[in-house]
C-alpha cells in the first residue's frame, strides 16, 4: 500500500504524483474500514482528502502551520502526520482525538472543536510570526458552514489590514457558487498572482500618482473601472472588497490544481481566500447522498451503510422531539431555533410539521440567543435548542437580551454533563456554573425522561427565562413510580431516611439510588432527593433535611467550581446548619474523550466514587 510508505510528516512529498489518486483511494478505504468499527466523524473527512493531501504537498509540517476550523474533518491531516497506528483507538479513552490537539502532535497547530474560530486563530499566529522576524506559511481551513457564525466576520475583518501572508482555504461543499464562470476566475487569478503584473500594478499607481493634478483621479477611475470588471466576473468580491484577494473556485478534488493555487497563493503578502469545492462524503455513496446523516457515525456496515446495532430505546432527543410537537400543536406561540443542528437536537420532525415555525440560523448561537429574546418580546414562545458546550458562546446574550429583560425564552440544553468521544471541547460540563451566575433564569434538570416530558410542558405555562439541562444517550426510564407535578422551586424525596442526604440532580439522581443501595448493605440509612431545580435552589427542603441528618452529599454531573454542590454548601454555612457537605461533581479540569462510564469513574461521579467520598467523610 501507498499510505504504508506515509510513516511521518511529509513523506506524501516523496510519493509519484502519479500515484496521488491510488493514495486517496487508500485513504478513503482506511477510512472507512477504521471509522465505520469505531465511530466518528465520517462525511466530512471523506469530502476533504485530496484537499489535505495538496495542503501536505504545498507545505512543510510543522514548519508551515495548518489550523482546521471545528477539526471534525482532521482525520486525514493525522494520517499524513504518522498516525496511522493510532486509528485503531481513535476517540477512545487513551487513544488519539478526533480533533487537533496540540498535546498530541507538533503539526496540530491549534486545538479546535467549535465552529468559526480558525481565521481568528491563523491570524494570530500570522502577525506573531511578523512580530518574531519568523518565515512560514499560515493556512486556515474554514468551511461554508462555519462563515455563518459572526466570529469569522470579525476575524475577516482584521485580516483585511494584514501586509504579510496569511492563506483562507474555504472549503465548499455546497457548491454555492456556480461552476460556469470557473473559466474565467481561473484565468483571472492566474493573471493578478503573477509577480510581473503584480509589480505592474504597483509600478503604474506609482507613476500616475506623480502626474500633476489629474494622476490621483486618473488612478480612482481606473481603480472604479476594475472593480466593476471584476462584479461581472469574480465570484468572490465580498472578500476582493474587504482587501483580501481572492482565489478560486478551485476543483477540491483535483490536487495538481490545488497544489498551484496554494503555491501562488503563498507569494502574495497579503490576506487571500482559496476557494475550493469538495463534496461531502465522497467515495462512500450512502454518505454522498445523506451526507447530514453520516457527518458523526456509531459503528456501522460498511456495505450497507446501516448501524451495527440498531438503537433500541429511545434518546432524550427523542423524548423532546415527540413532546415539543405535540406542545407546538396546542400553542400557535411555539417557535424552535436551532444554530446548525435539527437533527441533533431533535428539531427534524418539527421542522417538518411547522416550518414557518423553525429557524435555522446557522452556527451563530450568539444570535439565536438575542434572536429568540426578541421573538419572546413580539410575544411568541421561543425554545432555543443547542448542545450544552454551545451555549457557552451565547453566555452574554443569555445575561443581557433575555435575563435582563426577563423574557419567555426557553433554553432546551442538550448534552449536558460527559458526552464521551467528542472530548473536552464537547463535554457540557460548564452550564451549571456559568447560568447560576445570571439572576432571572431558572434551572430544571430531569431525571429521566418521564420528568422530561413534564419539564416541556411545565415550560409551556412559565413565563420567564428558563434551562432544561438532559444528557446525551438513551433516556433513562427507571423510577418511573416517581413522578409527582412540578411544583415551581421544589425539589422531590423519592427515599425519606435519616443520617445521610443524598441531593441529586438529574443524571445523579439514579447514581445516588444506587450508592443507597450499597450504604444500606454497609449498615447506614440514607434519604435520596431529586433536586428537580439547580435554581431557584429549595433552601426549604436543606433546612429540612438538617433536622434529620448528619452528612448532606450533593451529586452533579458538572464541574464543581460554581456548580450546585458549592451554592448548597453556601447555603448551609449562611444558615449555620449541623450539616457536613460532601460534593460530588467533577474536577475542576477538562475531561478527554472517551467512554462515559470511564470517564464517570475516572472523575469519580459513578457511584462507585461517590461511596469512596461518603465514607470517607465518615
Amino acid at each position: 500500500m501507498i499510505l504504508d510508505q506515509i510513516q511521518k510528516p511529509n513523506d506524501i512529498q516523496s510519493i509519484d504524483p502519479k500515484l496521488y489518486g491510488q493514495l486517496a483511494e487508500e485513504i478513503r478505504q482506511f477510512l472507512l474500514e477504521k471509522i465505520s468499527a469505531t465511530g466518528g466523524h465520517l462525511a466530512s473527512n471523506l469530502g476533504v482528502v485530496e484537499l489535505t493531501m495538496a495542503l501536505h504537498l504545498a507545505f512543510h509540517l510543522p514548519e508551515d502551520k495548518l489550523i482546521w476550523d471545528v477539526g471534525h474533518q482532521s482525520y486525514t491531516h493525522k494520517l499524513l502526520t504518522g498516525r496511522k497506528d493510532g486509528f485503531d483507538e481513535i476517540r477512545h479513552y487513551g487513544g488519539i482525538s478526533g480533533f487537533p490537539n496540540r498535546k498530541e502532535s507538533s503539526c496540530d497547530a491549534f486545538n479546535t472543536g467549535h465552529s468559526s474560530t480558525s481565521i481568528s486563530a491563523g491570524l494570530g499566529i500570522a502577525q506573531a510570526r511578523d512580530l518574531r522576524g519568523e518565515d512560514f506559511a499560515v493556512v486556515s481551513i474554514i468551511g461554508d458552514g462555519a462563515l455563518t457564525g459572526g466570529m469569522a466576520y470579525e476575524a475577516l475583518n482584521n485580516a483585511s489590514q494584514l501586509k504579510s501572508n496569511f492563506i483562507i482555504v474555504l472549503n465548499d461543499n455546497n457548491m454555492s457558487i456556480s461552476e460556469n464562470i470557473g473559466g474565467i476566475s481561473r484565468m483571472l487569478n492566474n493573471l493578478r498572482t503573477m509577480p510581473q503584473y503584480n509589480d505592474l500594478k504597483a509600478n503604474v499607481r506609482q507613476n500616475l500618482s506623480r502626474v500633476p493634478e489629474i494622476g490621483n483621479h486618473m488612478v480612482r477611475r481606473i481603480s472604479m473601472a476594475k472593480q466593476s470588471l471584476k462584479q461581472l466576473f469574480i465570484p468572490g468580491m465580498f472578500f476582493e472588497n474587504m482587501d483580501i484577494t481572492y482565489l478560486g473556485p478551485v476543483d477540491g478534488h483535483n490536487i495538481s490544481s490545488m497544489v498551484s493555487v496554494f503555491r501562488e497563493a503563498r507569494r502574495l503578502n497579503r490576506a487571500v481566500v482559496v476557494h475550493v469545492m469538495t463534496k461531502k462524503g465522497r467515495g462512500y455513496e450512502p454518505a454522498e447522498r445523506h451526507p447530514e446523516s453520516y457527518h458523526g457515525v456509531n459503528p456501522f456496515v460498511v456495505e450497507t451503510g446501516k448501524p451495527r446495532k440498531e438503537k433500541q430505546q429511545a434518546d432524550y432527543s427523542d423524548v423532546f422531539s415527540k413532546v415539543f410537537c405535540q406542545m407546538a400543536e396546542k400553542d400557535p406561540r411555539v417557535v424552535g431555533i436551532t444554530a446548525a443542528m435539527p437533527e441533533g437536537v431533535g428539531l427534524k420532525k418539527f421542522r417538518r410539521l411547522y416550518p414557518e415555525r423553525f429557524f435555522d440560523v446557522g452556527i451563530a448561537e450568539e444570535h439565536a440567543v438575542t434572536f429568540a429574546a426578541g421573538l419572546a418580546a413580539g410575544g411568541m414562545k421561543p425554545y432555543f435548542c443547542v448542545y450544552s458546550s454551545f451555549l457557552q458562546r451565547g453566555y452574554d446574550q443569555i445575561l443581557h437580551d433575555v435575563c435582563i429583560q426577563n423574557l419567555n425564552v426557553t433554553f432546551v440544553v442538550d448534552r449536558a454533563g460527559l458526552v464521551g468521544s467528542d472530548g473536552e471541547t464537547h463535554q457540557g460540563l460548564f452550564d451549571l456554573s456559568f447560568l447560576q451566575t445570571i439572576p432571572n433564569i431558572s434551572i430544571f434538570a430531569p431525571k429521566n425522561c418521564y420528568e422530561l416530558a413534564d419539564a416541556l410542558r411545565f415550560s409551556l405555562k412559565f413565563d420567564r427565562p428558563l434551562a432544561i439541562r438532559y444528557p446525551r444517550g438513551t433516556a433513562y426510564r427507571g423510577l418511573r413510580e416517581f413522578r409527582p407535578p412540578i411544583v415551581y422551586g421544589k425539589s422531590e424525596i423519592l427515599y425519606e431516611e435519616e443520617e445521610i442526604a443524598l441531593l441529586a440532580v438529574g443524571t445523579m439522581v439514579e447514581t445516588a439510588c444506587q450508592v443507597r443501595e450499597q450504604l444500606k448493605a454497609m449498615g447506614h440509612s440514607a434519604s435520596v432527593i431529586n433536586a428537580r431545580f439547580v435554581k431557584p435552589l429549595d433552601q426549604e427542603m436543606v433546612e429540612q433535611l438538617a433536622e434529620k441528618h448528619t452528612l448532606l452529599v450533593t451529586m452533579e454531573e458538572n464541574v464543581r467550581s460554581g456548580g450546585f454542590g458549592e451554592h448548597v454548601a453556601a447555603f448551609c454555612q449562611w444558615k449555620k446548619l449541623p450539616l457536613r457537605v460532601v460534593t460530588v461533581a467533577i474536577p475542576d479540569i477538562y475531561v478527554e474523550h472517551g467512554n462515559v462510564e470511564i470517564l464517570k469513574h475516572q472523575v469519580g461521579i459513578d457511584a462507585e466514587g461517590a461511596l469512596a467520598a461518603i465514607l470517607k467523610e465518615l
